[in-house]
């Protein structure tokens, strides 16, 4: 059998949000390679039912798998909410999620008990956040709140703009009477704007990125299911797209760390 070790990560996504977990990737484990593959076709998951979510998943999958992924990070808060188990118990592969990574560091972290999540409104109706919290923890007190215009403001590319700050003050005024000191940013297009959600809620609140926790997560489970790249891997970084593939390319190469070349647009409805 050919050894895995080389083979790369599948990274999936309703569209460009999880170009942050990649980021987070190529940073952390800088020799592993990734596939990524963004729904830009049927984005947005958040307004989706869990059913059609699921579906869209099991897709993308079979997809990643034509690649012989060794591992597959969802990429998506919303299908980490709805469809992490379905397909977890379908592949022989390990598969992550970024929902565990954030809430296990928000966990750790708080002092007095009181976490907020923002998201879209799918991830914030499953309660998937404050089901895992409270299994944990069941004395903290989690307090949710949806957020669906960070989406569109980061993909227009405001993510210095008096109009998001204007919408972030809006949306976190009320969580900011909550007295919470850890928010995780359960949306992946919202590390993009920390900076501004981190001036709203001020410097005593925690802000917890999914991202780079699922990053460092991803790098344990290969350890050890020793699956981790060997020391001279050159990395190969692969991007597919369901649609509109010059305009992922042209937003992803503002937030990755290095020139995307070429992205490639794929069927998915075939898988």
């Amino acid at each position: 059998m050919e050894k895995k070790n080389n083979a790369p990560i599948g990274v999936f996504d309703s569209g460009v949000g999880g170009l942050t977990v990649a980021r987070e990737i190529t940073r952390q484990l800088p020799r592993e390679s990734i596939v990524y593959f963004g729904d830009t076709a049927r984005v947005p998951y958040g307004s989706k039912s869990k059913d059609t979510i699921i579906r869209y998943s099991r897709q993308i999958v079979r997809f990643l798998q034509t690649k012989n992924v060794k591992a597959i990070v969802v990429a998506c808060n919303t299908a980490s909410a709805f469809a992490l188990d379905a397909i977890e118990s379908e592949l022989d592969i390990p598969v992550i999620g970024v929902v565990k990574p954030g809430a296990k560091s928000a966990i750790e972290n708080t002092k007095n008990k009181r976490i907020g999540i923002i998201g879209t409104e799918g991830t914030i109706k499953s309660e998937l956040y404050t089901e895992y919290i409270h299994g944990k923890d069941p004395e903290i007190t989690v307090i949710g709140k949806a957020c669906p215009l960070f989406c569109p403001l980061v993909e227009e590319g405001m993510l210095h703009d008096s109009v998001t700050e204007e919408i972030a003050r809006r949306y976190l005024d009320e969580l900011q009477e909550q007295n919470i000191d850890s928010l995780i940013l359960g949306c992946t297009h919202y590390p993009l704007l920390r900076s501004t959600i981190g001036k709203v809620m001020g410097e005593n609140v925690n802000l917890v990125n999914p991202a780079y926790e699922t990053a460092i997560s991803l790098g344990r489970l290969l350890e050890e299911k020793r699956l981790s790249a060997d020391s001279g891997a050159k990395p190969v970084y692969e991007f597919y797209v369901s649609d509109a593939a010059d305009k992922f390319k042209s937003f992803a190469n503002s937030i990755m760390p290095f020139e995307i070349d070429e992205t490639n647009r794929i069927n998915i409805e075939e898988f």
